[in-house]
Order: structure tokens, then sequence, then C-alpha cells
């Protein structure tokens, strides 16, 4: 006898439908993964729903349950306070449907409690460059979810950059590390430019000069796939100005500096989970 495979989903709900949801949506009808015909989203805001609908073209809606009821895989994009209302309105109409949440720092457990039932959930967490399609997520799948849904919900994110898939043990390094990242970087990028203008460059030309360098420095990092330290090796020539700035870097402690706040972002996101 042939093995039944799971139905995959070809409409997509959004419960909420703030930055995050609006890049998903940027990020499949790009893909090709969904028409706007598929689309549904709901928000408490009429106004947010005009300017997602004029952009678009997705229908929108301002009732919850609708917007389950129409999907066949629904993104619960809330805040994280107000998870638990939306899962104790829509909690009848998702039935067997796959639920992923970006809500974030709210678990598995938290989900599932909320719904009173078993149900199929994925956790994501993504990260703030998904808005410009260049983010980093990491998915932590719940019990019961097909494999086929699975590969779907990875094509979904990997829409809007790259994606992983991990144990739900691994999401408050992931918060620490691509979820708080990127403010880590915009923080280098501001030093570099400072020290730019310090040297007596425009802030203007110091500051696309710094975006740009980052920027280049991690596509080379990715495209040619070396150590980070092997890379650095490779621009610092003997006794130039390169091993020069790596030495004041070292006096700074900075690389200690970045492994310390992942490592508080990651506590304080363990921290977050803990409350409700």
């Amino acid at each position: 006898m042939k093995k039944q495979t799971a139905k995959l989903p070809t409409r997509l709900s959004f419960l909420g439908s703030g930055n995050m949801a609006e890049a998903i949506m940027k990020g499949v009808l790009a893909a090709g993964l969904f028409k706007a015909g598929d689309l549904l989203a709901s928000d408490t805001s009429e106004a947010r729903l005009k300017s997602i609908h004029q952009k678009y073209g997705i229908r929108t809606t301002r009732n919850n349950r609708e917007a389950v009821r129409e999907g066949d895989l629904v993104i619960l994009g809330v805040k994280p306070l107000g998870v638990d209302g939306v899962l104790a309105e829509v909690k009848s109409e998702l039935k067997e449907k796959v639920l992923v949440s970006v809500a974030a720092g709210v678990p598995l457990a938290r989900l599932a409690a909320g719904l009173e039932r078993e149900a199929k959930i994925i956790r994501a967490m993504p990260n703030a460059p998904a808005l410009v399609q260049a983010g980093a997520t990491v998915l932590a799948p719940g019990k019961g979810v097909e494999q086929e849904t699975l590969d779907l919900v990875l094509q979904i994110f990997d829409s809007i950059g790259k994606s992983w898939i991990l144990e739900e043990r691994y999401l408050d390094a992931v918060t620490g590390l691509s979820g708080s990242g990127p403010a880590f970087v915009f923080v280098m990028i501001e030093a570099m430019a400072d020290g730019g203008v310090k040297s007596g460059l425009s802030r203007e030309v110091a500051l696309a000069l710094a975006v740009q360098t980052v920027l280049g420095a991690a596509q080379m990092a990715l495209q040619t796939g070396d150590h980070p330290a092997r890379l650095k090796d490779f621009v610092a020539s003997p006794g130039g100005t390169t091993i020069a700035g790596l030495h004041k870097l070292e006096e700074g402690k900075v690389r200690s500096a970045f492994i310390s706040a992942v490592e508080a972002a990651t506590r304080r996101s363990e921290e977050l989970g803990k409350t409700k």
C-alpha cells in the first residue's frame, strides 16, 4: 500500500500584520511560493490592513477566526503579550492546521497550552534583516509536524533570507546571536564610521565605507567558506596597517565583549521565556 503523504498547505493566513509578517508576505510572493489570492492577513488596525492590501493585493480581515478558517497554514505574528488572547480566540478553528509562531520568546509548550490540545506547531526565530530579505531564521518544530510541511516552511523563511532547523532548547542562544546580533553589528558600523570621521573623512563617506566594508566582509566569508581567522590573516600583512589596528582591538578586548554580549542576550532570552 502506498504511504499517504501530508497535503501541503496552499493557503497562507497571518494573525497580525506587523513588520515581520509583511516581510514574509513580500518574500513568499516574490519567490512564487504563493499567489496574492492565497494570502489572507488579519490585524486590529484598519489602516495597516489597507496598506498591506495596496502594496501586495492580498485579502485582509479584522476577524482572526476568519483568517484561521480560510488558511491551511497560519503564521502567528502578534506581540508576545497578545499571544494567549489570540490563541483562545482561534483555537476552535485551528483543528489540524499547522501554526507557525514568530512571537519572540514564546515556547512551544505555552503555544500548545493556549490551544488546549495536541497541535502541529512550528516555532520560528527570524531576525530584523528579514525585513530586507536577508534574515537568519531558525525553526523548531513541535510534535506531529510532517516533513513535507516542514520543508515548505523552510522555503517560506528561505524567501526572506536563510533558515535552519534546530531543537527548541537552542533558541535562546539563537536569540542571543542572530536575534540580537544585528544591533551589535550596527554598533560596530557606527564605531567604524566614527573612526573614519576622526581620521578626517566626511560623515557621509565614512558611513558608506563602513557599511560596504561590513557587507563585503560578510559576503567574502559566505562565498569562500574560509574560517574568519584565515580571512583576517589574509588582510593583515606583516607590519602593516591592519595588524596595528587589530592590536588595538585586542587591547580593548573587543572579541571578549562580543562574546559577553551574546551570552548576556541569551541569558535574558532565558529569563523572558520563564515569564508569561
